[in-house]
């Protein structure tokens, strides 16, 4: 157990290391295939041993080997990030295809969060990607049921996860654009990220990720407000908020949801 343990936390800042090439070259168009990694200072190639996550960071003590100029501190933050979101998600399905499922959702949630705080946007690539590995796992499971996945839910509950969030968020730009007469009320990024979420999760999980999304934005907004930090008509990136969400209701959503039909 310890040595699959260990195993999936590797391939986890493997897939941080993936992330990182999304989260720098998906924003600017550029292939993620192509060319190979380099420095983006001095544009020199890294070799196999620079990109080794996490440990070739700490080995350049955080410098770029070949012009020493200094590397962001947040690329092992995003590697270790998404190995131990792999760890808790194999310590909630274990090897099975649910994990697999939502480890390459959590991958590209992960991007979304980074690119969102940066640019203020969520890439149609992304969206596509995550809808095509829901689409995957949603006929995946009809042949192969997963048990506890979609608790007793029947087996189109996966594709009716994908209307209620973006509605409920197509809506709510609507009327914030009527309000304050402008378009940023919500981006339309977010509206489509709920999607391929409702894909992954089914129409009832999807709402409470959007809830616990709503209410983790909702306090912090309050919190900035309060602190004088943002105004009331500011806006904030909301995408990483979804991202939470959605991660808290991978891990505890049919355990939250029960205990409050319970309560």
């Amino acid at each position: 157990m310890a040595f699959a343990f260990a195993a999936i936390f590797v391939l986890g800042l493997v897939f941080g290391s993936f992330a990182n090439v999304l989260i720098y070259r998906v924003p600017q168009g550029k292939s993620i295939i192509a060319p190979p990694s380099s420095c983006t200072s001095c544009g020199k190639c890294l070799t196999a041993g620079e990109l080794v996550p996490v440990f070739s960071y700490v080995f350049l003590k955080g410098r770029c080997r070949h012009c020493g100029e200094r590397i962001s501190p947040r690329y092992p933050l995003v590697e270790l990030l998404t190995a131990v979101v792999f760890a808790a998600l194999f310590c909630k399905f274990g090897f099975s295809a649910s994990f697999f499922a939502y480890a390459y959702l959590m991958t590209i949630l992960i991007a979304i969060f980074f690119i969102d705080i940066d640019h203020r946007i969520i890439p149609n690539g992304l969206i596509i990607a995550g809808l095509i590995g829901g689409m995957a796992f949603f006929i995946y499971n009809c042949f192969y049921p997963q048990v506890g996945i979609f608790g007793d839910e029947k087996w189109w509950t996966p594709l009716a996860g994908i209307l209620p969030g973006s509605g409920f968020l197509l809506l709510v730009a609507i009327l914030g654009s009527l309000i304050y007469r402008s378009d940023d009320a919500l981006g339309m990024g977010d509206v489509k990220l709920m999607a391929p979420i409702g894909l992954f999760l089914g129409w009832r999980l999807c709402m409470e990720a959007l809830l616990l999304s709503v209410v983790l934005g909702g306090v912090l907004s309050l919190l900035l407000m309060v602190s004088g930090l943002k105004k009331r008509k500011d806006t904030i990136a909301f995408g990483p908020f979804i991202v939470i969400g959605a991660f808290i209701t991978i891990m505890w959503g049919w355990d939250l949801f029960l205990m409050y039909m319970g309560g």
